[in-house]
């Protein structure tokens, strides 16, 4: 069966995120079982949790203490990073700046983002040549000491997941397992660190810490502070499904991209944040993308006679640009 044909009786009335152990993908079988629980995931679902995922748990933590650090330094100071006097979208974000779902008033969070970028700097860094989008510098604060180095071992711990994940995609997608390398040469993924202080006012006042809304990119990779509940996933049942923090996990939703990319055989399924636990919380998700200049049209696995291509070619690095464009910038003229 064809995964055009396998994905035509999918619901996606889901009740619940599956799980999926990842530490042992060694040999080629062991791949392969993975890659078609990931499969079953992405068409049911589009979110999965992956458990051993090999990030150091000190790596973690002292992301966690870093971005708590910074975001509790006082506004006039973190916004001296502001993200729209940044061309490529880097730096802070202060609470109620962006929108995410035009129903709403704005969303009830704080950010602070990054792209690539290696620990000791290049003089010319050959992965941030093209990097698209999000081209150009990170911008960093001088304070708190140590926020740049904790927050970039993070990354690259994540990256190095993500390229394990790509390849199980790959597989997951009927395709060679090395299918998305010569797409993702340059490191197209920025990282964005998130602060949803608690949601006080009336539950029908339009403030969420985000709204409902679908990721741009490919895949993303979320860390999730334990113990705190606020991730929510749209069945298409319309009903809202808890993603709970799980230990020792991440989380993991298929983007509009990949959706693009395999005719919506993978799903990219709505989802939104509500902070009313009374107290606040962090998380930290990484975006995903394939190079600038790839080209993202319906994969021939995922197209038959009777799920026809849904979507025309776009090019990847314009496709997120102008995503990010409308997000930021919906109600006011373009920079």
């Amino acid at each position: 069966m064809s995964l055009a044909e396998a994905a035509a009786p999918v619901s996606g009335a889901f009740d619940g995120v599956p799980i999926i152990d990842i530490g042992h993908v060694s040999t080629p079988e062991e791949r392969i079982a993975l890659a078609q629980q990931i499969r079953d995931a992405c068409m049911s679902v589009g979110f999965f949790y992956i458990r051993n995922h090999g990030i150091p748990q000190e790596t973690i933590d002292k992301v966690f203490s870093a971005i708590k650090a910074y975001f509790s330094l006082p506004l006039e100071t973190k916004m001296k990073l502001f993200h729209r006097e940044v061309s490529n979208f880097k730096g802070y974000e202060p609470v109620l700046d962006s929108n995410t779902d035009p129903g709403n008033k704005g969303d009830f969070h704080e950010a602070f983002e990054i792209g690539w970028e290696e620990l000791v700097p290049k003089e010319r860094d050959e992965k941030r040549v093209n990097d698209g989008a999000m081209a150009g510098a990170n911008v960093w604060p001088s304070e708190p000491a140590g926020f740049r180095e904790a927050c970039l071992n993070y990354y690259h711990a994540a990256v190095g997941v993500g390229k394990v994940l790509f390849h199980l995609f790959a597989l997951a997608l009927d395709l060679p397992e090395t299918y998305f390398d010569d797409k993702t040469k340059n490191c197209s993924a920025t990282m964005r660190f998130h602060h949803y202080p608690p949601q006080t006012g009336p539950e029908d006042d339009g403030i969420v810490g985000i709204g409902a809304h679908s990721d741009f990119e490919c895949f993303t990779m979320l860390w999730q502070e334990p113990d705190i509940q606020a991730l929510q996933l749209l069945n298409s049942e319309k009903q809202w499904i808890n993603a709970p923090p799980i230990p020792g996990t991440l989380v993991i939703n298929i983007g509009d991209q990949l959706a693009r990319w395999t005719n919506d055989v993978f799903r990219s399924t709505v989802h939104r944040a509500i902070n009313r636990t009374g107290v606040h919380r962090y998380s930290i998700p990484l975006f995903f993308s394939t190079d600038y200049h790839v080209q993202v049209e319906p994969m021939p696995t995922c197209v038959s006679p009777e799920r026809p291509p849904k979507y025309e070619p776009v090019v990847a690095g314009e496709y997120i640009q102008q995503r990010l464009r409308d997000l930021y910038y919906r109600n006011t003229a373009l920079s």
